[in-house]
């Protein structure tokens, strides 16, 4: 009889993510729907065009045209996209989106995502990476969470490392996007990771670490610093 594969993981595929609603204390994160975010999204980025800057689809001229050009990627990518709600406001600010989704391995990419100038530097942006990757590790049981940026896209890069992520190195001419060459940079959060990015979220986004007039008292990196 065969020994047992001491390095055996007994893996199951996880779940593909299905649209579903994550409320935190600060954001919700709802399935995108054209009828209900539309509007509100469109008018939180229209002349904004640099929020275009690194992503595949160029500014659009309505919220019509916008919504379209989601939905038609989402499909392509067979991606769950959500909008971005602040509690503060009710109405969507941006959008973030599981994506290149591989449940045999337990591999997941957060991508496609915009903040508006509204939700930028928000308590809500932050929560938003923490309610998505919270839902990636503890509801779907998956074993890698991944973000990935055009390696110029040093704003992304240091948001990344920000969370929690791990840089992981440059792949090299990965993709041409509207026309140019786009060096990619990865990054990867783990399971066995995500106890401890956990406990530095929720540090952070205590009422406690903001005073009166809401300015953070510890900035996110600084809490991920002390952890270690």
């Amino acid at each position: 009889m065969p020994e047992a594969n001491p390095n055996a993981l007994n893996w199951k595929p996880a779940p593909l993510p299905c649209p579903v609603t994550l409320r935190g204390r600060y954001a919700t994160l709802e399935p995108l729907d054209e009828a209900l975010h539309g509007e509100s999204m469109f008018e939180a980025v229209k002349g904004n065009n640099e929020l275009w800057t690194w992503l595949a689809a160029s500014p659009p001229e309505s919220a019509t045209a916008l919504m379209e050009n989601l939905e038609k990627w989402q499909k392509a990518e067979r991606a769950v996209l959500f909008a971005i709600v602040p509690k503060e406001t009710g109405r969507a600010a941006g959008h973030a989106s599981y994506m290149r989704i591989e449940q045999s391995h337990g591999v997941i990419e957060v991508g496609n995502v915009l903040f508006s100038p509204r939700l930028q530097r928000t308590r809500a942006a932050t929560e938003t990476m923490y309610l998505m990757a919270r839902h990636v590790f503890e509801d779907l049981g998956y074993r890698r969470y991944e973000w990935k940026c055009n390696a110029e896209n040093l704003p992304s890069r240091r948001a990344a490392l920000r969370l929690g992520f791990t840089f992981e190195g440059i792949f090299r001419q990965h993709m041409v996007v509207k026309d140019r060459n786009r060096d990619t940079a990865w990054f990867s959060m783990l399971d066995s990771e995500w106890p401890s990015r956990k406990r530095v979220f929720e540090a952070w986004l205590d009422a406690g670490n903001f005073d009166g007039e809401g300015r953070q008292r510890k900035e996110l990196g600084q809490v991920l610093a002390s952890s270690f």
